[in-house]
């Protein structure tokens, strides 16, 4: 029986969880996979491939990494732990790279696709109490 990969087992998990699955939208990076929100439509997770060169890494071929978004502050205390890169190809302050190579383990990752999840789920609109009107 074939092991699953990270990747494959993150995107069962997001299909599963959230109930929500990728989206290809760019057909010169076919296996690029979009997941948003089902309610807000926003992106929570991006997973790709990319070169290690891109990445500030040495290597050849492609290394499979997962975008999400995170706190600021947060981001700063990931970048200095094993696996966690600076965004690719997204907004450095929002968003963190995760390599997908077991260097991070999904113990790790699980927690933090859900904080990427939650922020960007809709904020419910305070109802107005009846003395506001």
């Amino acid at each position: 029986m074939q092991k699953c990969s990270q990747r494959e087992r993150i995107m069962e998990h997001i299909q599963s969880t959230y109930g929500t699955g990728p989206e290809y939208l760019w057909a010169d990076s076919p296996d690029t996979a979009v997941f948003r929100h089902p309610a807000s439509r926003k992106w929570f997770a991006i997973l790709m491939d990319v070169a290690p060169s891109r990445l500030g890494l040495p290597g050849e071929g492609t290394v499979w990494v997962m975008n999400i978004k995170s706190n600021p502050l947060m981001i700063g205390s990931l970048l200095s732990e094993k696996g966690f890169l600076p965004a690719y190809h997204m907004n450095k302050d929002h968003w963190v790279s995760i390599l997908l190579d077991g260097t991070v383990s999904d113990k790790q990752i699980l927690p933090l696709l859900e904080l990427s999840y939650d922020s960007v789920t809709p904020k419910r609109r305070r109802r107005a109490a009846p003395d506001d009107q």
